[in-house]
């Protein structure tokens, strides 16, 4: 290494042996977290969030990677899934049934859907429980979110080509208060 001194020359010191060695292993042992980190970012996107299912199988594995077991096998295309967590292009989810595993990101979309939650649930022409029904739905039937407002209990949906409104505390797949245009 070279050092300047204080009269401008330049004075050469040796780098003790042992130095040299504990800064070598030291940058070694680094290595793997700098790695980890640069790998562990994720999407930038807010955490938890909701997506979808983007194929008719998708595979829930015990951690993220390949290298862990496949723990359910979804065949739902549409299905909604909470994203919870990140770790490079795999996405911790949960379903909505409470399940959860990690699923790599190409296999969700960005879109926003729901599925009927409790007891059958009425689909209604307008967001007033008083509006006329349009159809009854059962729990578990999957379909899109059009809108929900901030400030409402209700949120205008299509399920099968049907438009009409639900209650939000009726599906699972938006958050209390959550603006959705």
């Amino acid at each position: 290494m070279v050092f300047t001194g204080r009269n401008g020359l330049m004075k050469r010191h040796r780098l003790s042996p042992l130095l040299g060695l504990f800064l070598f292993l030291t940058g070694c042992l680094m290595l793997p977290t700098l790695s980890a980190l640069a790998q562990n970012r994720g999407s930038g996107l807010p955490l938890p969030r909701f997506v979808t299912f983007r194929a008719d199988e998708v595979n829930m594995r015990a951690g993220p990677g390949v290298q862990y077991p496949v723990e359910w096998v979804y065949k739902r295309q549409g299905l909604p899934a909470e994203v919870i967590a990140e770790y490079g292009t795999w996405r911790k989810v949960r379903d909505w049934q409470g399940t959860q595993g990690w699923i790599h990101q190409s296999m969700l979309s960005g879109k926003r859907n729901f599925v009927v939650i409790g007891s059958e649930r009425t689909i209604r022409k307008s967001a007033d429980s008083d509006s006329d029904p349009k159809a009854r739905v059962e729990p578990g039937v999957i379909g899109q979110l059009i809108e929900c407002e901030g400030s409402s209990s209700w949120c205008q949906v299509e399920v099968r080509g049907l438009n009409g409104w639900l209650r939000r505390v009726d599906v699972w797949g938006v958050y209390r208060g959550e603006e959705l245009k």
